[in-house]
């Protein structure tokens, strides 16, 4: 993510992260200093960031993915949205790191 804000490359971010990171501190998974929806605000303020778009053709095309894509609905929703706007996903998923493997998506572990 540094190195394509530095290159001045979009990073845009999906609303099901702030989801995520909610059910992450709720589950004791994470500690955060401030409330999630605090953090999630600050990151999105961050130059570089944009909210990545999120509608109801990406919810049902989640449903449609091909080839053997991820159970877990979020990540289904991060593999719909990379598809429709030909998004790069960084992440350290090791279920969407095989799915792009397969070539359905562009991914880049981190």
């Amino acid at each position: 993510m540094d190195r394509a804000i530095a290159c001045n490359e979009p990073v845009y971010i999906s609303p099901i992260t702030g989801w995520e990171l909610g059910l992450l501190v709720s589950r004791g998974r994470m500690n955060l200093l401030v409330s999630p929806q605090r953090w999630f605000g600050r990151l999105l303020q961050a130059p570089g960031i944009t909210l990545a778009g999120l509608s109801p053709d990406i919810l049902i095309s989640s449903s449609f993915l091909p080839g053997s894509p991820p159970r877990d609905p979020a990540d289904r929703i991060f593999a719909a949205t990379a598809r429709e706007y030909g998004y790069r996903l960084v992440t350290r998923d090791r279920i969407l790191l095989a799915y792009a493997r397969e070539g359905h998506i562009q991914a880049l572990a981190c």
